[in-house]
C-alpha cells in the first residue's frame, strides 16, 4: 500500500457536532477499506482563497493515510457528490 496525504475542506456553516461526524464518517472510508489513517490534523476554520459555493470560509482536515486503491476511488467518489465536503485533493506522499 502506498501512503497518501489527503486533505479536505468542510462548509463552514457546520457545528461541531457535524463536522466531528463527517470527519469520523471519512476516516471509516479509508478503514473500511483495508487501509490505515495514519495521522489526522484539524487545520480548523480558515479563509478560503477565493470563494466555493458562496462560502468564504472552510473547515480544512488533512489526513495522512496508507491505503489501497479501492479505498482511494471511494473517497473520491464520496467527496465528489458529498454537499459537506467543498473540495478535496489527494496527493502520494513522496517520502
Amino acid at each position: 500500500m502506498k501512503k497518501y496525504e489527503v486533505m479536505y475542506i468542510l462548509r463552514s456553516d457546520l457545528d461541531q457536532e457535524a463536522i466531528k461526524a463527517e470527519i469520523a464518517s471519512v476516516e471509516a472510508i479509508f478503514t473500511s477499506n483495508d487501509s490505515k489513517v495514519l495521522e489526522t490534523k484539524e487545520w480548523g476554520l480558515r479563509e478560503l482563497a477565493y470563494e466555493i459555493q458562496h462560502l468564504r470560509k472552510g473547515y480544512y482536515v488533512w489526513l495522512m493515510v496508507e491505503a489501497t486503491p479501492k479505498a482511494i476511488s471511494e473517497f473520491n467518489r464520496i467527496a465528489g457528490y458529498s454537499e459537506k465536503i467543498i473540495r478535496h485533493i489527494v496527493v502520494v506522499d513522496g517520502e
